[in-house]
């Protein structure tokens, strides 16, 4: 739904959205058009474009895409060009992951493809996409935001592929936005635990059992929801105001390089406890008799 009933924040505004056909992606292109945007949705899956646009007609246009390919990046750009006349909005969010996989359980011989596959898609996409987009981003004075994770910041939210990556990623960003500015803002969204599936290389090997976590991999719902303080195993609706936020200048125009980390307060986990106000709305009523 819209922030409110008299203001829609991205009201003629046009977005590309990578990886848009699923999970997060798909959550920030229906909050996207929500709040007034026309949204051109890059996703590798026709079949997930098919949704897309049976459910959002014109307010859409789509297209294939690869993000490892320069080529494929350019064509999603001058989609908006052509269908919608500009671009203000490039959220880059295609990624895979690498379902947990430890050092030690991935054989040498997988190295190279595995770092190739994740790297690739989830640095060097975001890399092409960004030079793709960065003329009608400097002509629309617009926006990017970068999809990172709990990943980019701390260990074991995925295997060492995975997490080399996103921590790269996060570098990639605050680049960008040192490079861009003052012309184009450059931000991200660090989402933790989200009940989503994100595709894996076969270099992986077996997929983790379980509800799927933004980073790739799995656990059972409780188990997840008890490592934040906010015990929170978010859904890909949760993070879409995050996203919202970074792409409307009008309420952002102050922030580049920023990163809001959506993932139920991991950085506030405490030594002794995970959270201190277990217990606290009985200790509260305790204190008034």
């Amino acid at each position: 739904m819209p922030t409110d009933q008299g203001k829609r924040w991205l009201e003629d505004d046009v977005a590309l959205v990578t990886g848009g056909g699923s999970g997060i992606g798909r959550a920030v292109v229906d909050r996207y058009i929500a709040e007034g945007a026309r949204v051109v949705v890059a996703d590798i899956d026709e079949s997930r474009l098919d949704d897309v646009r049976n459910e959002h007609g014109d307010r859409v246009a789509t297209i294939v895409t690869d993000v490892r390919s320069g080529t494929q990046n350019d064509a999603a750009v001058a989609l908006a060009l052509s269908a919608f006349g500009k671009l203000d909005i490039v959220v880059a969010n295609a990624g895979l992951g690498d379902r947990f996989t430890e050092l030690v359980d991935l054989p040498a011989d997988r190295i190279d493809d595995a770092f190739a596959q994740i790297f690739d898609v989830n640095v060097k996409g975001l890399i092409h996409i960004a030079k793709a987009a960065l003329p009608a981003l400097v002509s629309s004075r617009g926006c990017i935001v970068v999809t990172l994770s709990n990943s980019s910041f701390w260990p074991d939210g995925g295997g060492v592929v995975y997490i080399a990556s996103k921590h790269a990623a996060l570098g990639v960003m605050r680049q960008l936005a040192h490079e861009f500015a003052p012309h184009v803002r450059v931000n991200a969204v660090a989402p933790g635990a989200t009940r989503t599936s994100i595709a894996s290389p076969a270099a992986f090997g077996t997929a983790v059992s379980g509800p799927q976590r933004a980073g790739g991999g799995g656990g059972d719902v409780d188990s997840i929801a008890a490592i934040a303080p906010l015990r929170v195993f978010s859904s890909p609706e949760d993070h879409t105001g995050a996203y919202l936020l970074l792409a409307a200048g009008s309420e952002s125009g102050a922030m580049t390089g920023t990163v809001i980390e959506s993932d139920g307060g991991l950085g506030v986990r405490g030594l002794r406890r995970v959270r201190g106000g277990d217990g606290l709305p009985a200790r509260l009523l305790g204190s008034r008799d």
